[in-house]
């Protein structure tokens, strides 16, 4: 009779408690609970709770990955603008924005950030044009954006940023112009959104962008909600891809992601929701869900290593995602 030992080319440990840094694939007895067991990868993300923020906001700018994040602006009580980072841990408190501001975007990272838009009542139009870049301590004001707008949808860095749709002017519609940042200037391009939306959320590069969800609003044409548009930038134009499971806006997503690997979380389908979706390009797939249902929340990470954080009703927790693949040790039944 074949053993296992003939199989593998060696026995199943014994041993009083569980090894530190097992490997997939590895199994073995644990004497003091008087079970087997084997490490497993995960086939599905998960998410774990992370330190919470010092103030509780939503409708926040963000940017950055799971262990160096950043969130700025947005509205708590009150407008905010203040910006915290994140270290893996716990959230610092650093520098403050020109102006209060929520309904704003960002790009780049947690020391070369980029603000832009937004909605704030202490200026004129309150649709901001504002641009300001972050160094890790200190915003500093850029030359301003071609048109103000809020909850745009955005990708890129500090110096190769993307901002697309969102909502402004008088009466307020939503946009269909997409602007592209040098580093220095804004440039409005021929390219409009296939989807004409507000309150989505975008990853990707400048020349390689994903938009998905939002609100679409037209008037005086009848409002008609969310969407589960998904929608492609190469650079040149515009074109729709696979739908979402679930239509939705203020949602948050991978800030970090690719055009190609992107993940979408909470947000509202009328009510705060938890879904977790994830992108490979063409088509999106469900996950695991959020612990807790929010929107406006900040988004940031890649789709394997996210961050959840924030949102409304006005919260302070944060949540980690680790996507599918993780190992995990598992008890194996027996009778």
């Amino acid at each position: 009779m074949a053993t296992y030992k003939g199989i593998k080319g060696f026995s199943i440990q014994n041993l009083s408690a569980d090894p530190s840094n097992p490997i997939e694939g590895e199994m073995w007895y644990n004497s003091t609970s008087n079970v087997w067991k084997v490490e497993e990868a995960t086939a599905t993300g998960t998410w774990a709770s992370g330190g919470n923020m010092n103030t509780g906001r939503g409708a926040m700018g963000e940017a950055g990955t799971q262990n160096a994040a950043l969130g700025f602006g947005g509205y708590s009580t009150g407008y905010v603008d203040n910006t915290e980072e994140y270290n893996g841990s716990a959230w610092t408190s650093s520098g403050v924005l020109s102006t209060v501001i929520y309904s704003l975007r960002g790009a780049g990272t947690q020391t070369a950030a980029l603000a832009f838009g937004g909605f704030s009542p202490a200026v004129s139009p309150a649709y901001s044009k504002a641009t300001e870049s972050y160094d890790g301590s200190t915003w500093t004001q850029l030359p301003a954006t071609p048109f103000g707008a809020r909850s745009q949808m955005m990708a890129g860095t500090q110096t190769a940023a993307l901002g697309a749709g969102g909502y402004g002017g008088t009466p307020g519609v939503n946009v269909t112009t997409t602007k592209e940042w040098d580093g220095s200037t804004w440039t409005t391009v021929p390219a409009t959104l296939s989807t004409p939306v507000h309150a989505g959320y975008g990853c990707g590069s400048q020349t390689a962008a994903v938009a998905f969800g939002g609100y679409v609003f037209n008037p005086p044409a009848p409002a008609t909600g969310k969407t589960n548009a998904t929608q492609l930038y190469d650079g040149i134009s515009w074109t729709a891809s696979g739908n979402m499971n679930t239509g939705r806006y203020n949602l948050g997503g991978s800030a970090a992601g690719t055009q190609t690997a992107a993940s979408a979380f909470g947000g509202s389908d009328d009510s705060p929701i938890a879904a977790t979706e994830l992108y490979d390009g063409s088509t999106w797939s469900s996950d695991t869900n959020l612990s807790t249902s929010r929107q406006t929340l900040g988004g940031a990470g890649t789709q394997t290593a996210g961050l959840a954080f924030g949102g409304q009703p006005v919260l302070t927790t944060t949540e980690e995602y680790t996507g599918a693949g993780a190992a995990v040790t598992k008890t194996i039944t027996v009778s």
